[in-house]
């Protein structure tokens, strides 16, 4: 289908305002310009800053608590922005609404980016936060028996990564996977970066200035920790669900994952967003499909991580 309406307005609205490509920025000015956000953010029950301890230093998080009463379920969440832009800030408004779509308090990870520390520096900082929330659940009000990772973008690479970490180390017990848009292999030759890659809000040469900055060389990229697509073996990882955009160059890499998951036998469900681009579930303010899809994986938290039933 063509692309949405809604989404081509902004499209032509950007090409009008005349942004420089991240590519030809710094990242310092690049972060500054991914810092512009518009909409009202939702109100939830509490929201608190802190830190936690890591491998390279304390790790700033965003604590995200829904109405309700806890022990709630977990979801640690990685912010997108190519592992070189984005911050708590930015995901301030999806992180809200995935709290209140999902009954889970979200913990929003700030790790360290690239290029100031490269690979697998912010690796290690997923992985360490998602330890800690596990081993502290009830300084979180939450349940270390329903926790969750999730991301978009180079988010929903981390958070793949970080659930083959937790397999292979043997904990934490990640009960589910919200993968929304995510990279998951250093490779440029997909039917998607062929017809997206370019024109689309995210294109081909922005997310190779995005992989240049985060590996430390392109030898890297066969690392399944940069790109899990190239895991030996998937099977025993948390089911997942998938989200897509069809007009994004990510569009192939992230339905192929999915599809490796299957095929591991891993409980997956994967939803292509017609119509859509890169970035649509953090516009969400402006692009309903974006509000629906963060509900999707709300319901889909909801059902994971429901309570299980004590046996009379």
């Amino acid at each position: 289908m063509p692309v949405d309406p809604i989404v081509q307005a902004l499209l032509d609205a950007t090409v009008q305002m005349n942004l420089p490509p991240f590519e030809s920025l710094t990242p310092a000015e690049a972060r500054a310009q991914m810092r512009q956000t518009v909409g009202t953010p939702e109100e939830v029950a509490r929201i608190e800053d802190r830190v936690i301890p890591g491998p390279h230093g304390d790790i700033p998080v965003r604590v995200y608590e829904p109405k309700g009463v806890g022990p709630f379920p977990l979801l640690v969440y990685f912010h997108g922005g190519g592992w070189v832009i984005g911050d708590i800030e930015s995901h301030d408004m999806p992180c809200r609404s995935l709290a209140n779509a999902s009954g889970c308090v979200v913990v929003s990870v700030d790790y360290r980016l690239a290029p100031e520390h490269k690979f697998p520096v912010p690796l290690d900082d997923c992985f360490a936060a998602t330890a800690y929330v596990a081993e502290h659940a009830s300084q979180f009000n939450g349940d270390a028996s329903r926790l969750a990772v999730g991301g978009d973008s180079a988010g929903g690479n981390l958070a793949a990564v970080v659930a083959q970490m937790a397999r292979d180390r043997g904990g934490p017990p990640i009960k589910f996977q919200l993968l929304v848009y995510p990279v998951t292999n250093f490779d440029f030759g997909t039917v998607s970066y062929k017809d997206n890659g370019t024109g689309y809000f995210l294109g081909e040469s922005t997310m190779r200035w995005f992989w240049a900055h985060y590996l430390n060389h392109d030898g890297e990229g066969t690392d399944p920790q940069a790109s899990p697509m190239r895991a030996d073996d998937l099977r025993d990882l948390p089911p997942a669900l998938v989200i897509t955009a069809e007009f994004d160059p990510l569009r192939d890499e992230g339905e192929a994952y999915a599809e490796r998951l299957q095929e591991a036998g891993v409980p997956v469900t994967m939803h292509r967003y017609d119509g859509m681009i890169h970035g649509f579930w953090s516009m969400f303010a402006l692009i309903p499909q974006g509000q629906t899809a963060i509900h999707e994986g709300g319901a889909a938290l909801r059902a994971a991580l429901a309570p299980v039933a004590s046996a009379r």
